[in-house]
């Protein structure tokens, strides 16, 4: 296993992206064809739209690359998984704000992600963080590994944050 990212994140929005390519995505294409699956858009080609219960300010997070499927760590409170497919071979994790990146390093080839969350009603209930104010309970870990692509899937769902970006993406056009 190689972390990629582990620091402070900013958010607007509340949301953080991977992409590679362009930086073009729309939150309803992002979800496509997703059948209920929120919090990770991999709904446009090369890019990862990333939702967090805080809408403004840094929140805890980490990306780690694995060369096969990681243990499920059933301790987080929100668990979702996408296929992604970086079209560059520059791919990296940005702020909606883009002051911040980090560089991921992934091949252009297929990968499952599992995006993993805990604290996110929190988060939400916090809303905004300022700089001098102490991190928040929500926070997130992004796993990338080599794999064919396969349907979105929820695998574990337990705050009212998620439950509103799974009804969004049951039907994210209305």
């Amino acid at each position: 296993m190689k972390v990629l990212v582990s620091d402070e994140v900013q958010v607007d929005y509340g949301q953080i992206f991977v992409g590679s390519g362009g930086d073009a995505y729309d939150l309803h294409d992002a979800f496509a064809g997703q059948d209920g699956v929120g919090l990770c858009g991999g709904g446009t080609d090369g890019t990862l739209l990333l939702l967090t219960g805080l809408r403004i300010g840094g929140v805890g997070f980490t990306a780690e690359l694995h060369d096969s499927r990681p243990a499920l760590d059933e301790t987080w409170e929100e668990i979702v998984e996408v296929p992604f497919r970086p079209v560059s071979e520059e791919t990296r994790l940005r702020q909606w704000n883009g002051k911040n990146a980090w560089e991921l390093g992934l091949e252009v080839r297929d990968y499952r992600v599992r995006y993993s969350a805990t604290g996110m009603d929190a988060g939400r209930r916090k809303n905004v963080r300022e700089d001098d104010e102490p991190q928040t309970d929500d926070r997130y870990l992004l796993q990338f590994w080599p794999a064919p692509s396969e349907p979105a899937r929820l695998l574990k769902q337990t705050s009212g944050a998620a439950a509103s970006w799974h009804d969004f993406a049951t039907s994210p056009v209305g």
